[in-house]
């Protein structure tokens, strides 16, 4: 079976790639929805994420009726290529 036909059997949108730029870094990922720690995580490289650490999520060039914004731990939010993410770490002092 050629690659075309193996495309074939799959749903139409799945294995879907988006590139985002998070903090200034492109990254490709291969979901629809995007959650707050999800971005977090790619910002910082990281699986971990304390609670000594406040972040800030910022986006622009959305989806739909919310194109720019902000998030908080729980949201997500829905991806789209060229999307821009920008995070910060703020220590709690």
């Amino acid at each position: 079976m050629n690659n075309s036909e193996e495309h074939k059997n799959e749903a139409p949108g799945q294995n879907k790639e988006f590139t985002i730029i998070v903090n200034g870094r492109e990254k490709v990922v291969t979901y629809r929805e995007i959650s707050f720690i999800q971005v977090v995580e790619l910002a910082f490289n990281t699986t971990s994420i304390n609670d000594a650490t406040i972040y800030t999520v910022t986006y622009k060039r959305g989806e739909g009726k919310k194109p720019e914004g902000t998030m908080v731990n729980g949201d997500t939010v829905k991806v789209k290529n060229g999307m821009i993410f920008n995070v910060t770490a703020t220590n709690k002092s």
